[in-house]
């Protein structure tokens, strides 16, 4: 399959999956609320250009956005973490590793440790910004500080779980020519 098809049906299943699954659920203690759109940022092939990962960032933050009636609170953050990404990437990784070698980010493409280093600094930094945003202000340090970890929190436990049941086929290449 190639990587625009495959890249379109995680853009539809991600946005379906938010809208019709993750946002019905009612917030869980007023800190915890469910996130799992954002992967599809950070399933991005590498060798995306940082500007064409930040439109399609865009555009999806804005899709998802228009489903659930909240004007620009995703997009920002979706842009922030797709700017991000390539400085992160290029921290854990080495220049000859993974990005040469494998299509996109993965457990197997970047190793377990850098990978998950990658997925909680890219989350933190999405729901860092989100809650941010929904706030406009700091109000009270703790209650945002409890609203990020704890949102955070059950992301990467849906983040896991999806990675325990799809996984991800990675193609080594041999010719990185």
């Amino acid at each position: 399959m190639s990587d625009l098809l495959k890249n379109t049906i995680r853009f539809a299943l991600f946005i379906l999956i938010q809208v019709l699954v993750l946002h019905k659920i009612p917030t869980l203690h007023r800190f915890i609320t469910p996130y799992l759109y954002f992967l599809y940022i950070l399933w991005l092939p590498f060798r995306m250009p940082r500007v064409v990962i930040m439109l399609l960032a865009f555009l999806f933050g804005l899709t998802l956005d228009y489903f659930l009636m909240t004007p620009g609170l995703h997009a920002a953050p979706c842009v922030l973490i797709a700017y991000i990404r390539p400085f992160i990437v290029n921290i854990l990784i080495s220049q000859e590793g993974a990005e040469q070698n494998y299509a996109s980010p993965s457990a197997i493409s970047m190793g377990p440790t850098p990978y998950a280093t990658y997925v909680i600094v890219l989350t933190l930094l999405h729901h860092g910004y989100l809650v941010f945003l929904e706030w406009m202000q700091f109000g009270s340090f703790l209650y945002f500080l409890g609203k990020v970890l704890g949102t955070t929190g059950i992301s990467l436990l849906l983040i896991l779980v999806t990675e325990l049941l799809f996984i991800r086929k990675e193609k080594f290449r041999t010719n990185t020519a």
